[in-house]
């Protein structure tokens, strides 16, 4: 297996991990600083709720109708373009005097644009480290998800302090700084390359490849639990504003450090074998902390409650490798955006069914609630794929080989476990 310093030997590397930084530190600085001006004008833990995440609804419409786009775009020129047009949006949301209505209408278009951006990226980390193998995109990932802990950490904590000192529109506009710089280092930094896949980006090239993708038992079954355990804790993770108004962004910065710690764990401390069999125990980690909620823990408490949590998210790496074993090369960005649109849009959602719940219960009583479903979910897909194992198993026994999993020519492989 590779280093880690090996990685930023590997060209192109570097710049992209550097794009990448300067985006996450914007993302997290800005939506600190949008649902904290939401609330204080609503005094709505659901419009709070909703301006923080309400962009990642846009995300499934841009997944059925853009994200051919991931591998059919080149990626150089795309990448600069999806963070300049967010530079200029998080600069529109710092105007004085917008009205409400007018902030969510660019979180939606937002939120389209940033349907491409998870499968041109992923597309091309995957296709840098295609030499390491599977391993190399997993080592890959693995660090641009320590880094994304790292500058959530430090985004909220910038964040946190300007808003509390100064008022929400700076952290907004150095956001917009952020983006514009992530855009820079893409352009200069990355090398041009063609599109992986042949043809134009089309509506009809994007309903194909999804079907195609979603078409197989295994491989949906991943989507199924990259998206919905994550995208319920995550709804979670939109109440800490409401529930904690004045340490929401120590709460945030605490998830941060249990994610990155759950990423360095999964990626580089655990051997491949229990690697392969970690992510249900670790989606379980996930939620089961905010059961404790119901108990409305005060701030350290759920600082600590938070982190330990976060510590599970370290399963969308064992699973987003699985995904990669079950995918086509000239796929992977389409399925890597499709794992991002998804897993964006059930964040989304969550955030606001969870607002929705705390706004006729509290913010305590809908993580609690979000918390078990996520668990009950992730149960409820571990059983689904040992009876598909059990199914492939006996029908491979019976024909004493293995035959086709889907007219694709490909061998039928276990399923994953969500």
């Amino acid at each position: 297996m590779r280093s880690y310093q090996d990685l930023f030997r590997t060209p192109e590397f570097t710049p992209l991990f550097l794009s990448a930084a300067a985006q996450t530190a914007a993302q997290t600085m800005s939506g600190l600083a949008l649902g904290t001006l939401v609330y204080r004008a609503t005094d709505s833990p659901l419009l709070s709720a909703v301006s923080m995440f309400g962009s990642s609804l846009a995300q499934v419409l841009g997944a059925t109708l853009f994200l051919s786009g991931s591998d059919r775009l080149p990626p150089r020129s795309a990448l600069t373009g999806l963070s300049l047009a967010f530079a200029a949006g998080t600069a529109v949301l710092a105007l004085p005097g917008l009205p409400l209505w007018a902030v969510f209408a660019v979180v939606l278009v937002q939120g389209l644009v940033a349907s491409l951006g998870g499968g041109v990226r992923w597309g091309l980390l995957n296709e840098i480290l295609a030499s390491g193998g599977n391993d190399g995109y997993l080592l890959g990932r693995s660090l641009f998800n320590m880094m994304s802990g790292v500058m959530q950490i430090t985004g909220y904590g910038i964040g946190g302090a300007l808003v509390a000192l100064v008022s929400p529109r700076p952290s907004l506009l150095l956001s917009a700084a952020l983006y514009a710089l992530a855009a820079a280092a893409a352009r200069l930094g990355l090398s041009p390359r063609p599109p992986r896949a042949a043809g134009r980006p089309s509506v009809a090239a994007t309903w194909r490849t999804n079907g195609r993708l979603w078409s197989d038992r295994p491989r949906r079954l991943t989507y199924l639990g990259l998206w919905l355990p994550n995208g319920l804790v995550v709804g979670c993770e939109a109440l800490y504003v409401s529930y904690a108004p004045g340490a929401a962004g120590t709460l945030f910065a605490c998830a941060a450090l249990g994610m990155l710690a759950g990423d360095l764990t999964v990626g580089r401390l655990l051997p491949p074998v229990p690697r392969r069999r970690a992510a249900t125990p670790l989606l379980l980690l996930l939620a089961g902390p905010y059961l404790l909620f119901a108990l409305h823990p005060p701030v350290p408490v759920a600082a600590c409650l938070v982190a330990l949590a976060s510590v599970g998210f370290g399963a969308s790496l064992v699973q987003q490798e699985r995904l990669m074993a079950l995918t086509p090369a000239k796929l992977s960005g389409h399925a890597l955006g499709l794992h991002s649109a998804g897993m964006l849009t059930l964040q989304g959602v969550s955030a606001s069914l969870a607002g929705a719940v705390a706004q006729v219960t509290s913010p305590a009583a809908a993580m609690t609630a979000l918390a078990a479903a996520s668990a009950a979910v992730t149960l409820t897909l571990a059983a689904a794929a040992r009876r598909t194992r059990t199914v492939a198993g006996a029908e491979a026994g019976e024909t004493g080989e293995a035959g086709d999993a889907g007219g694709t020519g490909e061998r039928p492989r276990p399923a994953p476990a969500p």
